[in-house]
């Protein structure tokens, strides 16, 4: 894996092979984006964006990629595995790539690209900033006197996996 922020000649042949898959994936029906997952210079796994083709809002090329790579490693966490995106993530992609534990991410075209292609997270974005009581779909607490006591038996779980 690159240590230091300068992309070596390998990063730009797995980044090569995310667009590749992003083009192909359009002949297949799917979105134009595409997703590579290496560790230690090996491929683990890769993903296109199959979001209509399987008629999931979640089946974005980096999250298809993070669940190829986790069935394929038998882990939760992707510790010391780098990803090459042919697009910026996206909100969902950039926080499920955190909790996998990507060391590192590369991609190709920006947000902006992305949004004159008409593919546009940036309501996404401001909506996370905004106070709950503003953000256009409502999010309505309800006090739930016994919603705190699965809460507790998970913290006192000894059997626990942490993530």
């Amino acid at each position: 894996m690159n240590n230091n922020l300068e992309i070596s000649e390998l990063d730009r042949q797995f980044m090569r092979m995310a667009c590749d898959i992003a083009s192909e994936n359009i002949d297949h029906g799917g979105g134009p984006f595409g997703a590579v997952i290496v560790k230690d210079g090996k491929i683990i796994s890769t993903g296109g964006n199959t979001v209509t083709i399987d008629n999931d809002p979640t089946a974005y090329a980096e999250m298809n990629a993070i669940r190829r790579a986790c069935s394929r490693v038998g882990n939760f966490k992707l510790d010391g595995c780098v990803i090459y995106s042919s697009c910026e993530p996206c909100p969902m992609c950039l926080s499920a790539l955190y909790w996998a534990g990507i060391s590192r991410i590369y991609y190709a075209n920006t947000k902006n690209d992305a949004h004159d292609i008409d593919f546009d997270d940036s309501l996404i974005f401001q909506e996370i900033n905004k106070p709950i009581s503003e953000r256009s779909i409502p999010c309505i607490h309800i006090d739930d006197p016994h919603a705190i006591d699965h809460f507790h038996k998970w913290q006192k779980n000894t059997d626990k996996v942490k993530y």
